[in-house]
């Protein structure tokens, strides 16, 4: 797949600050490889802002009216103190290659970040790394690199080979005492994966660590890349909590997208990795100000205001499957505002963006919501406008609809008990399994073709 260069990938492009800016890097002389190597994102995490205790700048004043109980899917995690300790995380890769590179992202960081030594290796159990599998990771040759603030690093390749659907586990060693630092932490905090945290100490690559911590979050990873032999292309699954996989079993990779993921592995048909960059309690307008909650919770910033360094910069990205909204409907309660027709807008904004980058994109229907902690009757209204836009408009390249997979046929406004995970807005394992069965894998089949002919739509 030829990538238009306004699609370039986590090689070629600085993630976007906050103000919006962008800056272009050329690769390093210890990035290259094989021509014939094509690059594509296999694992992803849409990364938010975490503040330090120590900068109350970094601290949103809390917006009126809002409940932490009005925000069911929202993750906080414990405290997180790293001083001269090792960060070993795990990643669940969809598509297997021959080579692997990793994003390191200090997106979000005041201040430069030192991380003395990486390490990738094959994952065998818990925090175990596979013997003989590790592998030093190296920026521009050297083990150690320097983040600058605002930035992410892409590391050299290293030459590891990985199936589909495997586990990686990634070790950053940071010697610094980032508990004194007032620069935020870069982090996915509903990660539903156990990573852990070292007692002091350099463990990058060591068969086993002395975990001090664990904890459910990524630290400081963005992406990881893949070598493939053949053609391959990326599908950007984009949305909140539901996509994110919320409420799903820790350590299982049952979110809708793993599914998926799960079943275009089994296809033996073209290279297709699926990458997740949900967000729980993102919203597609407006964000959640941090204060309104305990502290550690972030749900990024608006969906519109993230799409380009979420989907547009993933390398390889090919597709896109879309699942936003429902937050912006239930933590408006029974304000008319935003409406369905601001949502409609919202989501047009991201076809005409994905089409203008040769992109194909899929639009999926929002979930029931009936019993959740902010269903209203208003809210429901507004999701049935959405759903009916989304399913007879043909602005998408097709519509995926789980609604009418996890809706009671009994009482249409509620998830199906048996998919229901308690809270009536996350479905469970089992629906989510039942959403990742649902999507019809030859919508994925002509996406290189179609993308190419597409011409780009004018935005009106």
């Amino acid at each position: 797949m030829k990538r238009s260069t306004k699609a370039l990938g986590w090689i070629a492009v600085v993630w976007l600050l906050a103000s919006g800016c962008t800056a272009v890097a050329q690769p390093g002389s210890g990035q290259s490889g094989s021509s014939k190597e094509n690059w594509v994102a296999s694992w992803s995490a849409a990364v938010v802002l975490r503040p330090q205790p120590g900068n109350p700048a970094n601290q949103a004043q809390p917006q009126p009216g809002l409940q932490t109980s009005q925000v069911p899917q929202a993750p906080v995690p414990p405290p997180i103190n790293l001083n001269n300790q090792t960060l070993r995380q795990i990643v669940h890769l969809s598509a297997g290659g021959t080579r692997v590179r990793v994003v390191l992202a200090n997106v979000f960081g005041t201040a430069p970040l030192t991380i003395s030594a990486a390490d990738i290796a094959l994952r065998d159990r818990g925090a175990k790394i596979v013997p003989g599998s590790a592998h030093t990771l190296t920026f521009g040759g050297r083990p150690s690199v320097t983040i600058p603030a605002g930035a992410v690093m892409l590391s050299d390749a290293a030459s590891i080979a990985v199936a589909d659907l495997s586990d990686l586990v990634i070790d950053l060693f940071l010697p610094e005492d980032l508990t004194k630092s007032a620069s935020p932490l870069t982090i996915h905090a509903g990660a539903n994966q156990s990573n852990y945290i070292s007692a002091p100490g350099n463990f990058a690559g060591a068969p086993e660590v002395p975990v001090s911590t664990m904890l459910q979050s990524w630290l400081f990873l963005a992406s990881v890349e893949v070598a493939t032999p053949q053609k391959a292309g990326a599908i950007v699954a984009f949305g909140d909590s539901i996509t994110d996989g919320t409420r799903s079993t820790n350590d299982a990779n049952a979110r809708w997208p793993d599914e998926l993921a799960k079943r275009l592995a089994a296809n033996n048909g073209s290279v297709r990795a699926v990458v997740n960059t949900g967000i729980a309690a993102n919203r597609l307008l407006s964000e959640i100000n941090t204060a309104a909650f305990p502290f550690g919770f972030n749900a990024g910033v608006n969906a519109l205001a993230r799409f380009d360094r979420d989907v547009l910069a993933q390398t390889g990205v090919a597709d896109v499957i879309v699942l936003e909204g429902i937050n912006d409907i239930g933590l408006a309660g029974h304000n008319p505002s935003p409406s369905a027709e601001d949502l409609i807008v919202a989501h047009q904004q991201f076809i005409e963006r994905a089409h203008a980058h040769g992109l194909k994109i899929f639009g999926a229907t929002l979930l029931p919501f009936g019993s959740a902690a902010y269903w209203t009757s208003e809210g429901e209204a507004k999701r049935q406008a959405f759903n009916t836009w989304l399913k007879m408009n043909n602005n998408y390249d097709g519509a995926i609809d789980f609604d009418a997979v996890v809706r009671d046929p009994a009482n249409p406004i509620k998830i199906l008990p048996q998919y229901d995970s308690g809270d009536h807005l996350h479905p469970n394992d089992a629906g989510y399994r039942a959403m990742g069965d649902a999507i019809d894998l030859k919508l994925f089949e002509t996406a290189q073709k179609t993308s190419k002919s597409k011409k780009p739509r004018t935005a009106r």
